[in-house]
């Protein structure tokens, strides 16, 4: 269904930064021979659930390069309706926030926004604000609702795929 070039690139700079802090390079070669990227050891990093009638990535991108690491890998897949949800996180700059906006309006036919914590000294509402600034102005007709309980949210989401769906 693609490929995710993050799950390449983190353990490069990883096994880097290992061998110039003096590990030996047969530990870091054992690490990487024995790691297997999976729900369990790397959860909601880049996690992809199969079902029947359509398939669910999950990825807690938390900055708008971790979102276009996403859209690398969403570039890659066949799917014929892409649903995302997303919530910002508060200690972003107000453009960070507003990127995660518009990069979601590019990737996503429907968007739901979730925004219940991470609020990090700003308003619940600055936040969701943000990501509707963002997503308006990549495309003003694009499809997105506001659901501020996540259980809502997957419900909504859930009620929303079809076959061949991407969330």
């Amino acid at each position: 269904t693609g490929t995710a070039d993050v799950m390449v690139q983190n353990p490069l700079a990883a096994s880097l930064a290992a061998f110039l802090w003096g590990f030996r390079i047969e530990d870091i070669r054992s690490s990487l021979e024995t790691f297997i990227p999976s729900a369990a050891h790397t959860p909601g990093r880049m996690n992809l659930f199969h079902f029947k009638d359509y398939k669910i990535l999950v990825d807690y991108a938390h900055n708008p390069e971790g979102m276009r690491g996403v859209q690398r890998y969403q570039e890659a897949v066949d799917a014929s309706h892409f649903i995302g949800a997303m919530a910002g996180t508060g200690d972003r700059g107000d453009e960070d926030s507003r990127e995660m906006g518009r990069l979601a309006a590019e990737m996503f036919d429907e968007i739901v926004i979730c925004q219940e914590a991470y609020f990090r000294g700003r308003t619940y509402q600055e936040m969701v604000s943000l990501l509707e600034e963002g997503i308006r102005e990549s495309d003003p007709d694009k499809a997105y609702r506001i659901i501020r309980n996540s259980e809502e949210a997957l419900e909504y989401i859930l009620s929303r795929a079809q076959p061949g769906s991407f969330i």
